[in-house]
């Protein structure tokens, strides 16, 4: 079979997973497929590495991803290696386990494209569906306190001497600044306590929250682990944007910088101050003017403008570095 070696008995395949980024709307969103069974959940692009057809992974990522949902990827990136075992939910996995490679790609999206997409059996989803603890733009998300702070200090009971100092770094607790580059470090808590429903098929000898009748599980559960997947590019991009020019690959060619603020706060899930962020804009030379205006707002006309590539010539690391909280 395409990708797989054996181990001590063992089948181990090769997968490849993507969690495909475009901003619609001013909204985060992640291209996901329905390929039925595991409840119906929500699935990124995925499928096996085949050596005797793609020579390396992303060639293969690639045709895969145009395979199951007619999309040509752009910029793209390799993540991490998943491998830990119950992560597919096999039911035969003590014969086949598989290894997924994950990547983070970027692209923009379209009515055109859109379509397309539907017609695959892909469709976009916004990205603080499975991670609504990471949305702090309209200020602190309610199910911190409703849900996710109450079941942690439960947890936290069974081995307070190491879970206090994990759960006040990961979500900002006490004297310890919130970090919205940690997504993955909060999933994973999350997924330890219980309080996420992939945990339901991996709790056996984990000191777990009965999350079904004690505490309501959060987020929109996906297939397998890809929702740690979506954790772990979601956390990617957030550092990226801070010293690469990344998040024009998800914007227009042409934008205004109340659109490119959008676009910023919308992936670091934060509310920036306009003047702040226009001072910031400005600071870091990224973009230029192009001369035009749209009335697209319905407002005063604003100034078009668009990514000024000489910068990357000029500076190694061209980002938006957006402070502290």
């Amino acid at each position: 079979m395409p990708g797989e070696a054996m181990l001590g008995g063992m089948t181990v395949e090769i997968g490849l997973n993507a969690a495909i980024v475009a901003m619609i709307e001013r909204t985060p969103r992640i291209l996901v497929v329905s390929e039925g069974g595991d409840g119906g959940r929500d699935a990124l692009p995925f499928g096996p590495f085949n050596p005797a057809t793609h020579r390396t992974f992303e060639t293969s990522l690639r045709a895969r991803v145009e395979q199951q949902t007619a999309l040509d990827l752009g910029y793209i990136e390799q993540l991490y290696t998943f491998g830990d075992r119950g992560r597919q939910r096999l039911a035969n996995e003590d014969r086949l386990h598989m290894v997924s490679v994950g990547y983070l790609a970027l692209t923009r999206s379209d009515a055109e494209t859109t379509v397309r997409l539907s017609q695959a059996g892909a469709d976009w989803r916004e990205w603080y569906v499975y991670l609504p603890w990471e949305d702090w733009r309209h200020g602190r998300p309610a199910v911190l306190d409703r849900v996710i702070l109450p079941a942690l200090a439960t947890w936290e009971r069974a081995d307070p001497a190491s879970r206090r100092s994990r759960i006040r770094l990961a979500f900002g607790l006490d004297d310890f600044p919130f970090d919205e580059e940690r997504v993955l470090e909060r999933y994973e808590l999350l997924y330890e306590a219980g309080l996420v429903g992939e945990a339901a098929s991996d709790a056996q000898g984990r000191d777990t929250i009965d999350a079904g009748r004690r505490f309501e599980p959060v987020g929109q559960a996906m297939r397998h682990d890809h929702r740690r997947i979506v954790a772990t590019a979601v956390a990617r991009l957030r550092g990226k944007i801070k010293y690469r020019p990344v998040i024009f690959e998800l914007m227009a060619p042409e934008f205004t910088l109340t659109d490119l603020q959008g676009a910023v706060e919308a992936i670091s899930g934060r509310h920036l101050h306009k003047q702040n962020f226009r001072r910031l804009v400005e600071g870091a030379a990224l973009v230029e003017p192009t001369g035009m205006t749209t009335s697209a707002t319905g407002g005063r006309p604003a100034a078009l403008f668009r990514f000024r590539r000489q910068i990357l010539d000029e500076r190694p690391a061209p980002g938006l570095k957006l402070g502290s909280r």
